[in-house]
């Protein structure tokens, strides 16, 4: 039985002519995803935390029908100037995030903020550094959310008129994917995990799902082995990183062991077959066809966690 790997059937012929010098790469865009997480109580100790995901809609041009979590590209306002911050400095965040300034760490951590809040309600920040938002459900908060979503708001206006602080400590990076050269719309991305603050919950807010749930990381990835969840690899391969911890808190704690070295897709030809892999992750390896069209390739994989 197949499995849930989303996989483009448009991929060979691109892999193709990206090799005939037919194709240019595309610069990837950056963009950060989190996977929000919480303990279940309900649930045995041993079980661990569920996981916040999102089903994109099977009309979206890219990854349509699979489980993501919420994400999305780097705003060019995430950084036009400095924010309320608490938690590591911007500096220890560019060392940790391999980027070259201040700056730049913030608008990696300010997307991933702004896209937790965006697609899911849930706001990282709070009026001091020791504190946290408890409550993002009123009439007001939904207004804001909808103009940072219409980019008619910067986060850092957001905050700023809002007087709270971003709270970098409730975040942790954990994974980084980078978009295959031959797709025509590409992301460096950034994976994080944090933990559901006390007091707020998520919403199916987000214009680019059409179902949200909170599931167990082991489950997820049991869904996607039987082929009845639809995911990208680097959901899949951050899902089955999660799945021998018991507490969100001993993922946050374990994510600074985390390899955050770039994972980047590579197709290359062995006698008639194109193979496409990932390194370090050899159960996404796909063989396929050299020649002819992409109607005998599978449906079902990408390489991009994030949901926009």
């Amino acid at each position: 039985m197949s499995n849930g790997q989303w996989y483009p059937p448009e991929w060979p012929a691109r892999i193709r002519a990206l090799a005939g010098g037919e194709l240019t790469a595309v610069t990837p865009r950056r963009a950060a995803t989190v996977m929000l997480l919480r303990d279940d109580t309900a649930g045995p100790d041993s079980a661990g935390p569920t996981v916040h995901m999102l089903r994109r809609r099977t009309s979206m041009p890219f990854a349509g029908g699979a489980y993501a979590y919420p994400g999305g590209g780097v705003d060019p306002r995430d950084d036009d100037h400095l924010v309320g911050w608490a938690g590591p400095s911007l500096d220890t965040w560019a060392g940790r995030l391999g980027v070259g300034t201040a700056a730049e760490a913030q608008a990696v951590v300010c997307a991933a903020v702004r896209e937790t809040f965006e697609e899911a309600g849930v706001l990282l920040a709070g009026p001091a550094a020791d504190t946290v938002v408890s409550d993002t459900t009123g009439a007001d908060w939904e207004a804001d959310r909808k103009a940072l979503v219409a980019r008619e708001l910067s986060f850092a206006g957001f905050l700023d008129r809002r007087g709270l602080v971003l709270r970098s400590d409730l975040l942790a990076a954990w994974a980084r994917w980078i978009t295959p050269a031959f797709e025509p719309r590409r992301y460096d991305t950034w994976f994080f995990v944090a933990a559901l603050p006390e007091g707020q919950r998520t919403r199916n807010v987000s214009t680019e799902a059409d179902r949200t749930v909170w599931i167990r990381p082991g489950d997820a990835t049991d869904g996607y082995d039987r082929g009845d969840l639809l995911m990208m690899p680097p959901t899949v391969a951050t899902l089955r990183a999660l799945k021998p911890y018991r507490t969100a808190a001993e993922v946050l704690k374990a994510a600074d062991s985390q390899d955050l070295g770039p994972v980047l897709a590579e197709a290359r030809m062995e006698g008639e077959e194109l193979v496409l892999s990932w390194p370090g992750h050899d159960e996404f390896t796909k063989h396929l066809p050299a020649s002819g069209g992409s109607a005998s390739v599978p449906a079902g994989e990408g390489a991009d966690g994030s949901s926009s």
